[in-house]
């Protein structure tokens, strides 16, 4: 038994117990029902209950989501356009999502996948080791992908 201030009471009866705490109108909750003798508490279940829903409640407002952000490239991108690409992509990763760096392939190019990986490379080091490879650029039918994320600062 543990008194409401947190003092220890020792073994005793449950009625005994329950009577304890009808005394200090407070509530007697079983914390180990499993443990031989029980464990029980004395306390006021109701704010308990509330300062758990508010503990719960801060928790989920400082969680945060991880989206997936998707970033489409061409194999025939240039300079200029891989440099504004970058630039949204760092935006994302400062943000802390993930990112889907894809490239569909039309007619001729699928012939030439690996230039499509050469560009995603590039696109890779552009980045400034601001980003994290979680996937390396494969090709999966017309389509070549590679996944990011933020790297740990």
């Amino acid at each position: 038994m543990i008194a409401s201030d947190g003092q220890m009471l020792g073994v005793m009866s449950a009625a005994q117990a329950q009577r304890l705490a009808y005394d200090q109108e407070l509530d007697l909750v079983k914390i180990s029902p499993t443990a031989n003798p029980p464990v029980c508490k004395i306390m006021d279940y109701s704010k308990f209950k509330y300062e758990q829903a508010k503990k719960d409640k801060e928790n989920r407002r400082n969680q945060t989501i991880v989206e997936l952000k998707e970033i489409r490239l061409s194999m025939t991108i240039d300079v200029g356009d891989i440099a504004v690409k970058t630039k949204q992509c760092l935006k994302f990763l400062e943000a802390g999502n993930k990112i889907k760096v894809s490239i569909r392939m039309k007619g001729r190019e699928n012939s030439r996948s690996y230039q499509g990986v050469k560009v995603m490379e590039n696109f890779f080091e552009g980045l400034g080791g601001k980003a994290v490879m979680d996937k390396k650029p494969t090709t999966e039918g017309r389509n070549i992908i590679m996944m990011l994320s933020p790297a740990k600062a």
